[in-house]
C-alpha cells in the first residue's frame, strides 16, 4: 500500500477515493465537488486563519484507492471540559480492510502528534460542525445536504483502532402532515387566545427585520453556551441572502411577544433532493439543470435546521404554539408539499434541546451520527462529552 499527501494539482484524487467506494450504494448521494474542494482552500475557508491541515490518499500497489483521510488543527476547537490540545481527523473513506485503516489513522496521529496534539476527534469537519460531522452509526439511509454518509462497518474500523464515542448526534425526523397531539394544540390554544403573542413566516422582501429577529432570540437562547457566539444581524442577513435560491418562505417561522421575536423555527427543502441529479459538479450547465429539477419536481423533503425559545419562555408552551403556528399556516395545508421532516442532529449532551425536539409531535430519532475521540496516551483515563446543564 501507498500513502499519497494531497496537494491542490492531485485533490481530484481526494475525490475519487469517495466515487469509487460509493459507485453502488443507492444511498448515497454525492456531495458537490465544489463543496468538498472549498474545506481544503485557504481563500474560502476562515478556518485557515487558526490552524493548518494535510490530506492523504491510500492505494495499492496496482494504484487502486483503498481510502482517504485528512488531518487539522484548530485552536479555535475547543469542547466543553477539554484539558488538553485535541486535533481532528475528517473526510475519511475506507475499504472494509483494517490493515488500510489502521494506516490511514497511523499517518493522523502522526501528523497531529507532531503538531502537539494529544488527542484526535473524528470524524469531523476543518470548521463549521453543522456540516460533514460525526460517523453514521444508525439509520443509513440517503444523507442531508452536507452530512456525512459512510457504511456501517466504519465503526467497526474506528473501534477497532482505539476510538470511543465522544458523543452522539441525534436527528430526529416526523412525517409533517401527521397529527399534532392533543397537549401541542392545548398549550397553542392558550397562547393563540392573548393578543400579545402574534407568527409570522419570513419574508424575503423584509430580510433585515427578520435577520434581526433571528438574531435576537438566537444571542438569546444559544449564545454563551457550548462555546457558542453571539451573531450579528449583518451576519444573519448574509446567511439569509445565500439561503436565497432554494428557500421556502412559508417553513421559516417566528413568533412574537409585544412584536418582539421570543422563538423561531427555521427550516429549507432538503437540498440534497435536487442536487442528487447533478453526480458532484455545479457548472453552467448543472445549474441550468437544478433549476429545472428545482421548477418541476416538488420537494417533498424539508430539513429542521434551528428551532428555539427565549429562556424566558422555555417550557412555558411557547415551543407548542411556534409549531401549532406553522403547521396551522402552511405545513399541514393542502398548498404544502412536504411529506416528510428530519432535523439536524442534536449532541445527547444537551437534554434540554432533546426534550424540545420530542415536544413537537409524532417524532422518532431517524439517524444517529458520532463524534469518536482517539487518545494518545492509551492510559490515560477516557471521559465522555459532559452534559450541558
Amino acid at each position: 500500500m501507498q500513502l499519497i499527501a494531497i496537494t491542490p494539482p492531485t485533490s481530484k484524487l481526494f475525490i475519487n477515493v469517495a466515487v469509487q467506494l460509493y459507485q453502488k450504494d443507492a444511498n448515497w448521494i454525492r456531495p458537490l465537488d465544489k463543496d468538498i474542494n472549498d474545506i481544503f482552500d485557504d481563500k474560502k475557508n476562515k478556518a485557515f486563519r487558526f490552524g493548518s491541515l494535510q490530506r492523504w490518499v491510500l492505494q495499492d500497489n496496482s494504484g487502486k484507492l483503498l481510502g482517504r483521510i485528512a488531518a487539522f488543527v484548530n485552536s479555535k476547537y475547543k469542547n466543553k471540559g477539554d484539558e488538553m490540545p485535541v486535533g481532528g481527523m475528517g473526510f475519511f473513506e475506507c475499504t472494509n480492510n483494517q490493515d488500510a485503516a489502521n494506516l490511514l489513522l497511523d499517518t493522523a496521529k502522526k501528523w497531529l502528534q507532531d503538531k502537539g496534539m494529544q488527542a484526535m476527534d473524528g470524524p469531523i469537519n476543518f470548521g463549521e460542525r453543522d456540516k460533514w460531522w460525526g460517523l453514521v452509526t444508525s439509520g443509513f439511509q440517503e444523507p442531508l445536504y452536507c452530512m456525512n454518509y459512510n457504511p456501517p462497518y466504519y465503526r467497526i474500523l474506528l473501534e477497532n483502532y482505539g476510538f470511543k464515542v465522544f458523543y452522539n448526534q441525534v436527528c430526529f425526523g416526523m412525517q409533517p402532515k401527521s397529527t399534532l397531539s392533543e397537549k401541542i394544540w392545548q398549550r397553542h390554544a392558550e397562547f393563540a387566545a392573548n393578543p400579545v403573542f402574534s407568527s409570522a413566516y419570513v419574508k424575503k422582501n423584509n430580510f433585515k427585520k427578520f435577520a434581526a429577529d433571528f438574531a435576537h432570540v438566537y444571542n438569546a437562547a444559544w449564545a454563551g453556551h457550548g462555546g457558542q457566539k453571539e451573531i450579528s444581524t449583518e451576519q444573519v442577513l448574509l446567511m439569509f441572502k445565500k439561503m436565497k435560491p432554494v428557500m421556502d418562505e412559508k417553513i421559516l417561522w417566528f413568533i412574537y411577544e409585544n412584536n418582539t421575536a421570543i422563538g423561531l423555527f427555521v427550516n429549507l427543502p432538503d437540498i440534497n433532493q435536487w442536487f442528487k441529479h447533478l453526480d458532484g459538479q455545479f457548472g453552467f450547465i448543472q445549474k441550468l439543470k437544478f433549476l429545472f429539477i428545482k421548477a418541476s419536481r416538488p420537494n417533498k423533503k424539508f430539513v429542521g435546521l434551528v428551532f428555539g425559545i427565549v429562556p424566558q419562555w422555555q417550557g412555558k408552551g411557547a415551543d407548542a404554539y411556534l409549531i401549532g403556528e406553522a403547521c396551522k399556516g402552511y405545513i399541514h395545508t393542502k398548498k404544502s408539499p412536504y411529506i416528510d421532516f428530519e432535523m439536524q442532529w442534536i449532541g445527547d449532551f444537551n437534554p434540554k434541546m432533546l426534550n424540545v425536539a420530542g415536544s413537537l409531535g409524532n417524532v422518532a430519532e431517524s439517524r444517529r451520527l458520532s463524534t469518536y475521540r482517539y487518545l494518545f496516551d492509551r492510559e490515560k483515563a477516557f471521559k465522555p462529552h459532559p452534559v450541558l446543564i
